[in-house]
């Protein structure tokens, strides 16, 4: 999949304002070093408030620098399986039929194994996909503790390790694709519900399931959870981020929000500019910029004490809302969906009624 992301100005207003006295010159030779930096591709440069700049997330070829070697390994054998996870996830069919044949008929003994022995293979892949949100959760947070390190700028962490920024970038686009897919399926947890009454059935009558594929009831609990929120994947890595600030308090909470808005005003610099914007290749593409934007919005919006939507926001939620809104609707639904439902400010005092009407189902 082609995802050239990379834009020439969606850089924090604060830096900017830094900015505003650099003598042209300086300015000239800043962006002359920086063109040079990798094997990046390079961009027309965009125009805010009166600042030339250029700023690349190469999120198609960045490879790895030899400091970047050890985490992106581990990453990447997470993003490997994340699309077999994906391909699974799409072709879950469920046991309906087989379901309902066997609530229809208690007493027919063959009518009930014949449910259970559909069942039991597709928990298992629900197990599957509750515990690789686990190695998920593990893999953003070892990204996180390299992109909020001291010593540079959140925007120089993802001008300078551009191959952990796009691994970032998958790590929501898959996020965000899994909880489209899962949003659409009721399937899932009504055969984990059956699963769970059946289980709980065979143990009152003394019965016991095959115990490779019994799911414990600890894990079962924390399955039950884990699918009953809309958008799971979402929440697993809202709730990662949060802990990722609260279990390092030398690390300012700054630099996670500012990574985040960064990214976010990368992706929404890239969908509203013709100019960038042609230059996708292919529509998934788009999708792929748009699930992005929606995953460190919401990210950020549960991070930053006042939120995403608060007017001092980083995040230009209006023009984000806006990009959104010009897409197909059946392209951004669960989208907006996520923004409407897994935030956690957007009902604040504080959130202008514009952007609430904005994200008002139609």
């Amino acid at each position: 999949m082609d995802t050239h992301l990379y834009t020439g100005g969606a850089l924090i207003k604060q830096k900017w304002s830094r900015c505003r006295h650099v003598s042209k010159k300086t300015r000239k030779s800043q962006e002359m070093k920086t063109l040079k930096m990798g094997n990046l591709i390079k961009v027309l440069t965009r125009d805010i408030d009166n600042n030339g700049g250029n700023f690349f997330l190469d999120f198609e070829n960045a490879q790895p620098s030899q400091s970047e070697t050890g985490v992106w390994e581990k990453v990447n054998q997470v993003l490997t399986e994340a699309q077999i996870i994906l391909d699974d996830l799409q072709a879950y069919r469920g046991a309906g039929e087989e379901i309902r044949q066997a609530i229809q008929s208690p007493g027919v003994e063959g009518v009930q194994e014949k449910a259970w022995s559909a069942v039991v293979p597709l928990v298992t892949k629900l197990k599957t996909f509750y515990e690789f949100s686990q190695k998920l959760e593990s893999s953003l947070q070892c990204l996180l503790d390299v992109l909020t390190s001291s010593g540079s700028t959140p925007t120089q962490h993802l001008e300078q390790k551009q191959a952990l920024a796009r691994q970032f970038a998958h790590i929501l686009h898959f996020t965000l694709r899994f909880d489209e897919l899962k949003m659409t399926n009721p399937a899932i947890q009504n055969d984990f519900s059956y699963y769970r009454r059946t289980i709980s059935r065979m143990r009152i009558n003394n019965l016991s399931a095959d115990a490779g594929n019994e799911v414990n009831n600890e894990l079962a609990n924390r399955m039950s959870l884990f699918y009953a929120s809309a958008t799971p994947m979402l929440k697993t890595l809202s709730d990662a981020t949060s802990k990722f600030v609260s279990d390092n308090p030398d690390v300012p909470i700054e630099n996670t929000t500012d990574c985040l808005s960064t990214m976010a005003s990368v992706c929404k610099v890239m969908l509203e500019t013709p100019e960038y914007r042609s230059r996708f290749t292919s529509e998934e593409t788009v999708l792929f910029c748009l699930r992005v934007m929606v995953g460190v919005i919401i990210l950020y919006d549960h991070v930053h004490p006042a939120g995403a939507f608060v007017k001092t926001s980083n995040i230009d939620m209006k023009g984000c809302i806006r990009v959104l809104k010009e897409q197909p609707p059946s392209s951004v639904e669960g989208l907006l969906n996520a923004l409407r439902y897994t935030t956690k400010h957007l009902n604040d005092e504080t959130t202008s009624k514009q952007i609430k009407n904005m994200l008002q189902p139609n």
